[in-house]
């Protein structure tokens, strides 16, 4: 299969699921590295194509409902925090869409999350402690901003507000 055809086929296996696909697992279904997958992304987002990674692998972007509010928070808290903090969230029907924190050589820095449940939380935690890798808030001393996905603005604030309660926000 030449270049081309593969970047197809890796386009349609992004398009066609439901979830986020692993760059190893459409390796394996092409017979190549998953270094080569990733080069093919980067090839294919630099055409234009909309590629997001998450944790859980690569995904087209959803496109939002009109009636879900987008909104940003800015939380503080210990690494060991993070499960709960999360929890917090999803519990209550929110989405974590993604972190950013602010680097001082790189700046932004933006990590893609897409948790929608606790089950996407546990996944997310699990490959952060199998891979013994440091959280991004860890390279800003907890400090880092969600964008959280939300029913309305009322909800986005009954999140905020259990985020306060918990003592999760950044009081600055």
């Amino acid at each position: 299969m030449d270049s081309s055809s593969r970047r197809d086929e890796i386009l349609r296996a992004i398009k066609g699921g439901k979830t986020p696909i692993s760059a190893a697992s459409i390796a394996k279904k092409l017979n190549v590295s998953r270094q080569v997958i990733v080069g093919d992304v980067a090839l294919l987002r630099a055409q234009g194509h909309e590629i997001i990674a998450t944790a859980r692998g690569y995904m087209i972007p959803q496109f939002r409902e009109t009636s879900q509010y987008t909104g940003k928070l800015v939380c503080c808290h210990a690494p060991e925090n993070t499960r709960e903090e999360l929890y917090i969230i999803v519990d209550l029907n929110a989405s974590v869409a993604s972190v950013t924190v602010e680097h001082d050589l790189y700046g932004e820095i933006i990590g893609q999350l897409n948790l929608k449940d606790r089950n996407d939380v546990d996944i997310f935690i699990g490959r952060v402690e199998a891979a013994e890798v440091k959280l991004l808030s860890e390279l800003t001393m907890g400090v880092h901003l969600h964008t959280i996905v939300c029913r309305d603005k009322a909800h986005f604030e009954e999140v905020e507000k259990a985020l306060e309660s918990a003592g999760y926000l950044y009081q600055g």
